[in-house]
């Protein structure tokens, strides 16, 4: 395809998108699905228009994948509900550490025995493919910060986390194929990549969040007062905390996600802090009778102060759907009609049906979670744009051409039937799950 062939395709489909956004709504179908459709029958499963090559595209899709994760992990951490606990968070760090690695195991057996790879191959394939993505998941995430539905935020929040959780795993099956180091008796790897990574992306995660929260507020509350640009504001977070987290070998993916809920959740807490101490320095107005009921209140409770977090999630969001449009669209444009082999379906139904709900079921023992969320979270793990930078990145780190090309087709039909079989389910299943939780408790 030429250039102006792209301008159309893209621009046509952001036009179409943007007129009938009303009527795709009450369809059972997700935006994504559109595009994957238009992907595949523009690419070379039917007309054969263009064909986009991942191995050999493979640097330019890890650099887009890798800045689109970011945006959607920034995105999600600043839904986060306020305050923290870690009895609510509980239940996602389960699955974004216990049922993260039973779900790695079982595609790694899967893949080792019946698909004949050898077992670096299917420990990467099971780390590529385990975690639930935050970009192509809009529609069982949290909607916005103050949305407090605790199925929503599970699957945000364990979205946000397993991006980073995943990484060891990633290095693990690279070292069984000896592209990376780890160590005697692997322990180069347990004290490195996953203790030291985890724990100082999380650290410097939440460090720089906070000190931007506080920075910001500093910045703004004294004359003259500065318009900041929220937006330039959080995209600089994104940057030099995933630049320091991968300067000094950290997960940068987990550093960004707690970035932005520590930014979050600093803001509020300052918020809250000015709010009351205005109260007792200013008592009530209409109290001392200086003013009017009625009339405007200057109050802070209804002049909050503008936090970077909300102020910038917007446009990002706008990024986050726009990168989705063009990635789906390249992802049909990848497959051919026998790319879809009962190999590669085989593996992404044994991961549908198998793999995410025996790791949910398993990770959630011993946790309060009803069983209905727990079905809902076991069916809901959406594979997507995380999937594919993981892929890229091991490819980009000496994975053998013949072995790329082979997790090449299984990701990409895995990732295709989760737009397909997900997104066709998940708002009749939401709907059910919301009529199931509004019906009268029994007499």
């Amino acid at each position: 395809m030429t250039n102006a062939q792209w301008f159309l395709l893209v621009g046509g489909l952001l036009l179409a998108r943007g007129l009938t956004a009303p009527m795709l709504q009450r369809l059972p179908v997700t935006p994504a699905i559109v595009y994957l459709a238009v992907g595949l029958l523009v690419g070379p499963t039917v007309l054969n228009l263009f064909h986009f090559n991942p191995l050999q595209e493979s640097a330019l899709l890890e650099v887009l994948t890798e800045v689109v994760v970011l945006i959607s992990l920034f995105s999600a951490g600043v839904k986060m509900p306020v305050p923290f606990s870690f009895a609510r968070w509980r239940t996602p760090i389960l699955l974004a550490s216990v049922s993260m690695a039973i779900s790695v195991g079982l595609v790694a057996a899967f893949a080792y025995y019946l698909l004949g790879l050898p077992l670096g191959a299917g420990v990467l394939l099971g780390a590529i493919l385990a975690p639930t993505d935050p970009v192509l998941a809009t529609d069982v995430q949290t909607r916005h910060p103050g949305d407090r539905d605790r199925l929503r935020f599970t699957l945000t929040c364990e979205a946000g986390m397993n991006d980073g959780s995943a990484f060891p795993f990633v290095m693990l099956g690279m070292g069984l194929l000896g592209l990376h180091e780890l160590g005697e008796f692997g322990l180069r790897w347990a004290l490195v990549d996953v203790l030291w990574a985890t724990v100082a992306g999380v650290t410097i995660g939440v460090a720089s969040g906070a000190a931007l929260a506080h920075l910001a507020r500093k910045l703004r509350g004294h004359p003259p007062r500065h318009k900041l640009m929220d937006d330039f504001l959080g995209l600089g977070l994104i940057g030099v905390v995933y630049g320091l987290s991968v300067w000094v070998d950290a997960w940068g993916f987990l550093a960004v996600f707690f970035a932005a809920v520590a930014l979050r959740q600093t803001e509020l807490k300052l918020a809250g802090a000015d709010v009351s101490s205005a109260a007792l320095d200013n008592p009530d107005p209409l109290q001392t009778g200086l003013t009017e009921p009625g009339a405007d209140n200057p109050s802070p409770e209804n002049e909050p102060a503008p936090t970077v977090s909300e102020g910038s999630l917007v446009f990002k969001e706008h990024l986050e759907r726009l990168s989705e449009l063009v990635l789906v669209l390249l992802i049909g444009g990848t497959l051919f009609l026998d790319s879809w082999s009962w190999r590669a379906v085989g593996l992404a139904l044994f991961l549908f049906m198998v793999a995410r709900p025996v790791s949910v079921l398993v990770g959630l023992l011993g946790t309060r979670t009803l069983w209905p969320t727990r079905s809902m979270v076991g069916w809901f793990g959406v594979r997507g744009i995380g999937s594919l930078y993981y892929l890229m990145f091991a490819i980009q780190h000496g994975l053998p051409e013949e072995l790329a090309l082979d997790l090449i087709q299984l990701t990409l039909i895995a990732v295709s039937l989760s737009i397909l079989v997900h997104g066709t389910s998940v708002k009749p299943l939401m709907s059910l799950f919301s009529a199931y939780r509004k019906r009268p408790p029994p007499p």
